[in-house]
């Protein structure tokens, strides 16, 4: 019987080489001794034991060459998007990448020109707008719309926009920032809008199985198998088990035409994948690792309740509900200040460390993002030092 993950147990990250621990002062000016750091998206719990074990036994061994025969890795991963999301994957549709913002690199070079149009519904993940700029290719932003204190689409102004240049979609299902988890209809209409415009639709869905209870994520080729030839799917065990730094991603390409641009592409740029990361999404795509995400998303639930009712207790400041991941969006609007200003209370004041609004595009301006996959003492210390920042609107 294995032994209940501990979430709650404080785990020092400071000094470990931590992007989201050792480079808030630098970046944020948040001081990294008194400091929380609730910005970079990776969590503070240590990943299952079985990824450990993984580990632990590549290190036991002490011979660190080529990897060969990924057949187990490719059964995990077949076997984890049936088991967890109803999904048949084809072991000719599986590519490894260093990762997601890789991935979503490869396909933007693999699938546009210089000069094409890549649509973002903003705002979104802010490495996308990075990546498309970079590569010479048009950032066009449909931005999403809101309804009820959450985000739900614009078809029609979409619609609008298109000029003929576009070329490629990149979707962020579940959404981040917005914590968005799309329903099969939205998903539906996701797809028609591509077809309507021959767009290559990029489905990132690297937060697919933190979800919160209630709500149910639906994988694209599930919601609409129609869009299959136009399709292509990102996944990744890094989110779900907090094993980012291993740097291994999935792109998983339905289409035969596709794969083989794809195919391209990686075979020009000399791409394969890591040893380490191949072993730990084998071990973590299994039984033990599924019981553990299931203890996880209960443990970030929680959080999420406290976090949203210490936070909307404080006049003028608004979290929107979230579905998935463990991003908190949280609307500062309403305090009537600008960006600088509550911001700067923030990081300031409170010691907080997070992503601002605006690089997530358009409709980020009002917003700052706050990462609650952190041991439920920080979240509370968090909320008591925002609600000390913001007193005087109490």
């Amino acid at each position: 019987m294995h032994t209940p993950p501990n979430f709650s147990e404080r785990i020092e990250r400071r000094g470990t080489h931590s992007a989201k621990w050792d480079m808030m002062e630098p970046i944020y000016g948040v001081p990294s001794d008194g400091g929380i750091a609730m910005w970079v998206a990776d969590m503070d719990f240590r990943p299952p034991a079985c990824v450990q074990a993984a580990l632990d036994a590549m290190t036991a061994h002490g011979v660190y060459g080529y990897f060969g025969d990924d057949r187990a890795y490719v059964d995990a991963i077949r076997w984890w998007m049936q088991n967890r999301h109803g999904w048949e994957v084809s072991p000719a549709a599986i590519f490894t990448t260093h990762g997601l913002v890789n991935g979503t690199a490869l396909c933007v070079d693999a699938f546009t020109a210089p000069g094409d149009g890549v649509v973002l519904m903003t705002p979104v993940y802010h490495a996308f707008a990075r990546i498309v700029a970079a590569a010479g290719r048009e950032v066009v932003e449909c931005p999403l719309a809101m309804a009820d204190g959450r985000y739900v689409l614009d078809i029609p102004g979409w619609d609008a926009r298109m000029r003929g240049t576009e070329r490629m979609l990149i979707l962020c299902s579940p959404h981040n920032p917005g914590g968005r988890v799309w329903s099969r209809e939205e998903l539906r209409e996701i797809a028609a809008f591509c077809k309507r415009h021959d767009l290559i639709l990029v489905s990132d869905e690297i937060h697919h199985d933190l979800v919160m209870p209630g709500h149910r994520h639906l994988a694209m080729p599930v919601a609409a198998p129609e869009i299959l030839d136009r399709l292509v799917m990102m996944t990744a065990t890094t989110k779900t088990f907090n094993i980012a730094g291993t740097h291994i991603g999935n792109v998983i390409i339905p289409d035969e035409a596709l794969r083989a641009r794809f195919r391209r592409r990686m075979d020009a740029l000399g791409i394969s994948p890591n040893s380490f990361g191949i072993a730990t999404a084998t071990a973590a795509y299994s039984p033990e690792g599924a019981t553990w995400v299931d203890a996880l998303n209960g443990y970030v639930d929680a959080n999420r309740r406290l976090f949203d009712e210490g936070v909307n207790a404080i006049p003028g400041l608004r979290s929107m509900p979230l579905e998935a991941t463990y991003l908190a969006w949280v609307d500062f609007t309403g305090t009537g200040m600008e960006p600088a200003e509550f911001t700067a209370r923030v990081q300031k004041q409170a010691r907080i460390a997070v992503n601002h609004g605006p690089t997530f595009g358009k409709g980020g301006e009002g917003f700052l993002r706050f990462n609650i996959a952190t041991q439920r003492d920080v979240v509370v210390e968090a909320i008591d030092r925002l609600k000390s920042a913001f007193a005087d609107l109490q």
